[in-house]
């Protein structure tokens, strides 16, 4: 791509744009957000974007006065307006990407609300977009008809419990079935990393209409460390029972690894709850919804702007992402 790296952060990402653009080397563009007295908003930029190969970042997590739906709509309208403004790419980078979960059809007439989210980017004229760790891979990758490019965080989090973990005896757990998978993908990396005193483990959790069930703790936990590795953390319900199985199980202690923080509803209770001794997240979610105290006892957050700058930096030159995923 020859056209000049323009970059805009919308909202609340403009913390993260800005560490984005420090790695990039590329100063932000102005923006204008406008409020109308009747709820509705524009946003448009306010530098010259013809011709550029255009890059937005906005986390699409919900948050005070701002939900993920007027989120959604004010990204949707900023990548249309740069369409429309005659940029030669445009690309929508999003750390956290809303709806993701709602991925398949689990009751009778249910919505398939990821793959309507992607049709609304595709209207719009983007052309890539970038996200990073969503709750089904092959699912994202076939909502989308536009250009995907999805990133893990998982080398970050190896990278960071690599030296806590070294001489211990661990298992990676996986605190339901649908994240077996990922787990044993991040067991055998940390195996690599260590030596090979990991061993697997899984819960058996079921969700149906909001009520968890499943209390049945399968693999080698008792005198090791039990890492819980998971995509994201909600109200915390699920890793705060897999936490107290293997406590109950023998395991030592119990960390946790996710890449989302999102901490809804009773979660700082369950982060809070003594059977977890530290969780890892990256700041895809600021974990403004925890006391601050809670955050910095037993909070390790992970900054994932150099992935995502090094990311948009291949993108621009052409270069290839593949190495951005080897552990």
């Amino acid at each position: 791509m020859t056209g000049e790296v323009r970059l805009f952060a919308l909202g609340e990402s403009r913390e993260l744009g800005g560490d984005i653009g420090s790695e990039l080397g590329v100063e932000p563009s102005e923006h204008e957000e406008r409020e109308f007295e009747d709820g509705e908003h524009k946003s448009r930029p306010m530098v010259n974007v013809r011709g550029c190969d255009v890059f937005v970042v906005h986390s699409l997590f919900g948050e005070p006065g701002r939900s993920v739906n007027d989120k959604l709509c004010r990204l949707l309208f900023f990548l249309g307006a740069l369409r429309d403004a005659a940029a030669a790419r445009v690309t929508a980078i999003m750390p956290y990407l809303c709806y993701a979960r709602k991925d398949w059809k689990s009751k009778p007439r249910d919505p398939v609300t990821l793959r309507y989210v992607a049709s609304l980017f595709e209207a719009v004229g983007v052309d890539r977009v970038v996200t990073v760790d969503v709750h089904n891979v092959a699912a994202f990758q076939n909502a989308f008809r536009c250009g995907t490019d999805h990133l893990e965080a998982k080398p970050l989090l190896l990278r960071h419990l690599q030296a806590s973990l070294a001489e211990k005896d661990v298992a990676v757990v996986s605190p339901d079935l649908g994240g077996i998978k990922r787990a044993d993908r991040f067991k055998d990396a940390l195996s690599r990393r260590i030596g090979g005193r990991v061993a697997s483990a899984f819960m058996d959790k079921r969700r149906s209409e909001g009520v968890v069930s499943g209390d049945v703790l399968v693999g080698p936990v008792e005198g090791r460390v039990a890492l819980l590795v998971d995509d994201l953390i909600g109200t915390g319900t699920t890793v705060r029972r897999a936490a107290k199985a293997c406590i109950a199980a023998g395991a030592r202690e119990v960390h946790v690894a996710a890449t989302h923080g999102i901490f809804v509803a009773e979660a700082p209770e369950a982060v809070a709850d003594p059977a977890i001794t530290r969780i890892v997240i990256a700041n895809s979610v600021p974990p403004f919804r925890l006391p601050p105290d809670l955050v910095e006892r037993k909070l390790e957050v992970l900054d994932i702007a150099p992935l995502l700058a090094e990311c948009i930096r291949r993108i621009h030159e052409g270069g290839s992402l593949v190495e951005l995923l080897e552990e």
